[in-house]
């Protein structure tokens, strides 16, 4: 196998960690309301587990708000009951037809908290990237005790990999340093 297949196979599962590392950190709340902080949120509502995204519209009608219309008003109680299960630190206001959750000013613990969650996050990140390029490169050595490379091209197939894990790994810490600037900023 030439080191430009294994190469070629890695790239997608660093796009895949990528995206779901994005999706992850959406998911940290900052000051500013955004329907990513609840629509994973699982519901339980006639015997099975749903994410909120399926059983409701979300909306952010002003910044510091979030707005849940369930399609079934008969989801009103289960859905107040998950976020407040979920841990995201907001208390919803129920009324009859839909659920409001004010986003409170961020104190400087909270802060402090989030950015730690944030460096986590990261770093699970980089772990995958880490493991991904550990794999690649055992691919690659693989190859060459099978005769199917040569040691030279084994080297050159490690420099661009680490090319591209490097590559990734500074998308990720652009994707925090944004993040981050969000938290502190709002």
């Amino acid at each position: 196998m030439d080191t430009k297949i294994i190469i070629a196979n890695i790239k997608p599962e660093c796009e895949k960690a990528l995206d779901f590392f994005s999706k992850e950190i959406a998911k940290i709340r900052t000051g500013q309301a955004n329907p990513s902080l609840v629509e994973d949120i699982m519901i339980e509502a006639f015997e099975q587990k749903l994410p909120l995204k399926h059983v409701a519209s979300i909306s952010c009608p002003e910044p510091r708000q979030i707005l849940i219309q369930p399609w079934d008003h008969s989801y009103i109680g289960p859905i107040e009951k998950a976020i407040l299960k979920s841990g995201i630190g907001v208390s919803p206001i129920v009324d009859q037809l839909s659920i409001r959750i004010p986003l409170p000013q961020l104190t400087q613990e909270f802060r402090k908290n989030l950015l730690r969650l944030l460096g986590e996050k990261q770093e699970s990140s980089k772990q995958t990237m880490r493991k991904l390029r550990e794999e690649a490169w055992g691919s690659m050595q693989e190859a060459q005790r099978n005769g199917e490379i040569g040691e030279d091209a084994k080297f050159r197939g490690k420099e661009d990999l680490q090319k591209i894990i490097d590559e990734y790994i500074k998308k990720i810490d652009e994707m925090v340093s944004r993040k981050e600037r969000e938290i502190m900023e709002t």
